[in-house]
Order: C-alpha cells, then structure tokens, then sequence
C-alpha cells in the first residue's frame, strides 16, 4: 500500500506524490479555508495587526481587543447569547466537561467523541434514538435534586446520520438537565452561519444548552469555540483551563471575524456539490442530506480510488480497534468534473 503520510504540501483539492496527482477527497476542510487565497490574505493581514501569537493568559490585566471581538461575532453569528474562544476543541470540550461535572450526572450518549469523555472511554453503543428514550425516563425517574448533563455529538459524522433531540423535550420541567454537544464537524457546514441541528427547540424549555466545538475543521480556523448563555460562558471563563491556557492565534481571530462573505461563498459551493454529488451517486453509499461526508463499508473501494488516482480517507476511527472507514468527504474545492469522473469510478 502507498505510504501518503509524509507530504509537504497542504491537504487542498490535488495532493501530488512521487510524480502523480491524486483528486484529494478526505480530512474535514469541508469549506475548503485552508488554501483559500483569500482567507490566507486576512490572516496575513492579522499576523501584520498582532503578530504570531498572543503569549499572555486570557485573563492577564493586558488583552488584545481580537478576542473579545471574535466571541461577540461568533454568539451573534450562531444564535446564542455568549461565546468563549480557546486554542483548540479538544480544550474547549474537556473544560466544559470538568467544569459541568461538578455535582451533576454526566449521561454520556453512544460513541461520545473522546475529546468529551471526562476520563476514560464511557463505553456507550447502541441507537441514538432509543437511548435518547431511555435517558428521559431515567431522568424523570429520579430523585428531584438531582442534576444531569448530557453529553453527544451533535450529529455522528462517520457513519453518517443526523440526530434528532426532541424526545428530550419529554423531561419533566422541574429536572435540571444540561444539554452538552459536540458540533465540530457540522456547525457552519450543515447549515449555513448555524449549528447542524435546530437547537432552538430547547429555548422555552427548562434543558440549558451547552455547544462545543473545533473550528479547525469546515471553519478553518485552529480554535475551540463554546456557545452557551451569558450565565455559563461566564463561569467557564473563570476555569483554570481558562485561566492557565495560552490563547489562539490573534491572527485566526481576526481571519474568523471578517471573513464572513469568504464563508458565504464557499458554503454555497459545497452545498450544491453535495447535492450534485448525492445524486450522481444514489444508494451506493451512505450519506444524508447537507452533509459532506460519503461512507462505505467495502474494503476494496480505497484500492480502488487509489489506483484511478483518488485519494480519500480510510483509517481506524476513533480507536486503533476499530475496522477501517471508508470515507469519501466533499469539499467546497472540488469541480462538477470531478465529481463526475469520481461517481462513474465508484458505479462501476
């Protein structure tokens, strides 16, 4: 099998390796920001403004405007009243986690990512929406002081399939339930400037919603980012993750903050490959709608691509014990060409 584990050049549309092209359909750049020209040029445009990075804990009596700018921009943008941004989602997640842990029940939901697990692999399988079922009738089962928070991903970007929520809005009113998802791979993507799935079905509910997520994949940009009340942002910004953490890039602040219309454009790009793509392709792998992810389960299909000069991604996920996923993940960088050319490869 050909080694494509040492390249020296960015993971964009075409990866070129040992004097061949190959169509590069894998990783999670759904927007495809990271070779964008233009949102490179806003970058370079923060790294003139702030410089590489910003060596000082966020709560330092010194701050960079960058930051408070990006967290007003990013709640006004998804739809909740606050945000905090850190160096990455993986210290986004664990920060709320612990912090959320404290005298309340963590009910963690089938294949939680790990970046949320609170120590070790909570071991959950099963289906989504029957698990859903049973938590509300745990919850509503016990006693009254009790307190919970439930952890999933806001959608399972593998296999693919979207969540649905709504049965928790079953749980009696008097519970104190925190709702904690993961949207890393679907926030901006899925929808456009919006989380993956409608969220705002909690809002007269009595279940307070926690959003976490990696802006590194389709938004481009290596942060984490938290979307929660002005209550819960709050006493998140006195964690001592927080606190001890050096920020992100002021420059990937500043690229996130006006890139707005770079975003709009490269959304819509990928929305109508998706669908160009679904219907080029049928039933021949999995997939659902607005999402840019396309499994299956064949073992032959990376060989395959591979020799027809398409690379895609094929690696144990999330564990090294897990079979290998075929995963065939669009791009706002791919042309209608090739996703022509790489649908009659797989049809045929």
């Amino acid at each position: 099998m050909k080694d494509f584990t040492h390249l020296h050049q960015p993971t964009g549309r075409l990866i070129h390796d040992h004097e061949k092209d190959y169509l590069f359909f894998g990783g999670t750049a759904y927007l495809g920001l990271l070779v964008n020209e233009a949102y490179i040029d806003l970058y370079k445009e923060g790294l003139s403004k702030y410089g590489l990075n910003n060596g000082t804990s966020r709560n330092n009596n010194i701050q960079l405007d960058i930051f408070d700018l990006a967290e007003h921009r990013a709640a006004s943008r998804f739809g909740f009243d606050g945000a905090l941004l850190v160096s990455s989602g993986y210290l986004a997640a664990q920060m709320v986690v612990k912090s959320l842990s404290n005298g309340r029940k963590l009910l963690y939901a089938p294949h939680s990512h790990p970046a949320l697990w609170l120590d070790t692999n909570p071991n959950v399988d099963g289906n989504m929406d029957s698990w859903l079922r049973e938590m509300v009738q745990k919850i509503n089962d016990t006693n009254e002081d009790d307190e919970f928070v439930i952890v999933s991903n806001a959608m399972d970007n593998l296999t693919p399939e979207h969540y649905d929520f709504s049965p928790l809005l079953a749980i009696n009113p008097d519970k104190k339930v925190i709702l904690l998802v993961d949207d890393s791979h679907g926030i901006g993507v899925v929808r456009a400037n919006s989380t993956s799935i409608d969220l705002s079905i909690f809002d007269d509910s009595a279940i307070e919603v926690v959003v976490i997520a990696s802006l590194a994949k389709g938004l481009g940009t290596d942060a984490g980012m938290i979307l929660s009340s002005n209550k819960w942002i709050a006493r998140f910004r006195k964690s001592p993750f927080f606190t001890g953490a050096s920020p992100a890039s002021p420059a990937s602040m500043y690229a996130f903050t006006h890139s707005q219309d770079i975003y709009m454009s490269e959304f819509e790009k990928l929305q109508q490959n998706i669908e160009i793509f679904a219907n080029l392709i049928g039933d021949r792998l999995s997939h659902i709608s607005k999402f840019a992810v396309f499994s299956s389960k064949d073992p032959e299909l990376y060989q395959k691509l591979v020799h027809n000069g398409y690379l895609i991604s094929s690696f144990p996920y999330p564990l090294e014990t897990d079979p290998p996923l075929n995963r065939i993940v669009l791009s706002s960088l791919h042309l209608e060409d090739d996703l022509k050319k790489l649908a009659q490869i797989i049809c045929t």
